[in-house]
């Protein structure tokens, strides 16, 4: 299961060289999670429109190994957008990627952009 996770790499906006169309912004619910697939990796997209932003990561959890964040519940902790592991409940921050619950864990978050209703999510390749 370690090849799975060593897939997944958090990009950050300036390192983007690929920006792929997941859908468009009706393809994802709002205050809600989607799973697309780029290559061999499952992407959770996130539409947080109470925060007005859009989010997307591993949809990979580290915790037991299974593809569910997109099932997740989305929220905040102390300001900072999470996704709940529909399983166990670890949380994980939208932003960096970095465990809420349990620093040991952590997951690859990608940047989105919006442009003319389409979703796009930025990889390295």
């Amino acid at each position: 299961m370690l090849d799975v996770i060593q897939k997944y790499a958090s990009v950050v906006n300036s390192e983007v060289n690929n920006w792929f169309k997941a859908g468009t912004i009706d393809d994802f619910p709002e205050n809600s999670g989607a799973c697309v697939k780029y290559k061999d990796k499952q992407i959770a997209v996130f539409n947080f429109k109470q925060m007005d932003k859009w989010y997307a990561c591993q949809n990979l959890c580290p915790h037991k190994m299974e593809m569910v964040l997109s099932l997740g519940l989305i929220g905040d902790k102390n300001g900072i957008p999470k996704v709940a592991c529909p399983l166990h409940k670890k949380n994980f921050s939208l932003e960096d990627g970095s465990g809420l619950t349990d620093e040991s864990l952590r997951i690859a978050v990608y940047p989105v952009k919006i442009e003319d209703g389409n979703v796009y999510i930025g990889f390295l390749d």
